[in-house]
């Protein structure tokens, strides 16, 4: 199944409601970063919980998730222009925590709950619109809930997984938003609720084959689809763009790696890729 986003409706239970795969592009990403298998299911939850916020989002806009909780994995960092690509690392990729008593990936553990998420909106506007909240669980979904909650005042539910294999490899990915609209009766809260108590985990349905709309299906009986979008990981990184940065560090710093390197390599934080810079490539550069 291609990775791909849906956006839609629940008229009869006032909520608006999101649900993606993202298992390719999650396995793109372990295999870019080398991830360990607690660090694939941090990035892959962090990345469908911003894919899923960002489908509200003007085309071209741009949208930056920063987590920090102080465990181990470090800084998470992903971001998406809203038109289906994303690009995001986790600072330490080789974590890898479970739960003594469940077995399950201890996300939580690795990324840890002594920090913030922050939400950086750039809407072409004089200044980007940042929003922040301290981290409650470290767990992702209940991050981003309380996100929406403080910084939007939108009483949302969020669930996000990501099923590993025993070889490391992506079994499944992907998750679903659902957000309560001004209308919201407490009876249509309760009913939420109720669905949502033993729900089966979105990992686990996408890995059983189900699709997003299927797992909207499961929970609503009216869901309205409103729009679809494909999914990828895909970094804009270039060669031209790493001249730029290399440009910021001045003309004797580039002096100063032709003298002692002979050259030097850079590497995007967002693929792995590697630049390769020539003595003579660095001389233009000063020029």
């Amino acid at each position: 199944m291609k990775d791909y986003l849906v956006r839609g409706i629940s008229p009869s239970k006032n909520c608006r409601v999101f649900a993606c795969n993202t298992t390719n592009l999650t396995e793109v990403a372990r295999q870019k970063h080398d991830l360990w298998p607690t660090a694939s299911a941090a990035l892959g939850r962090t990345m469908s919980a911003t894919l899923m916020m960002a489908a509200n989002n003007k085309d071209h806009e741009k949208m930056t998730v920063d987590i920090n909780g102080g465990g181990p994995i470090g800084t998470i960092l992903a971001t998406t222009n809203s038109d289906g690509k994303i690009k995001a690392f986790v600072a330490e990729p080789h974590v890898h925590y479970t739960y003594n008593d469940t077995g399950k990936l201890a996300v939580g553990v690795a990324v840890g709950n002594k920090g913030t998420l922050q939400v950086i909106r750039d809407m072409g506007l004089k200044e980007p619109f940042v929003g922040t909240v301290p981290l409650q669980t470290g767990e992702i979904g209940d991050d981003f809930s309380y996100y929406f909650m403080v910084s939007e005042q939108t009483p949302s539910v969020v669930s996000v997984g990501v099923l590993v294999d025993t070889t490391n490899e992506i079994l499944a990915s992907g998750g679903f938003i659902i957000q309560l609209l001004p209308d919201a009766t407490d009876d249509d809260i309760t009913y939420i609720e109720d669905k949502i108590k033993d729900f089966t985990p979105v990992s686990t349905l996408i890995h059983e084959g189900k699709t997003p709309e299927e797992i909207l299906e499961l929970i609503f009986d009216d869901i309205e689809i409103l729009d679809y979008q494909d999914l990828y990981f895909e970094c804009d990184c270039s060669k031209e763009k790493m001249k730029e940065a290399l440009m910021t560090v001045g003309k004797q710093e580039i002096q100063a790696i032709i003298d002692e390197d002979h050259g030097c390599e850079i590497t995007c934080h967002f693929c792995n890729t590697h630049y390769q810079f020539s003595e003579d490539e660095l001389r233009e550069l000063i020029k």
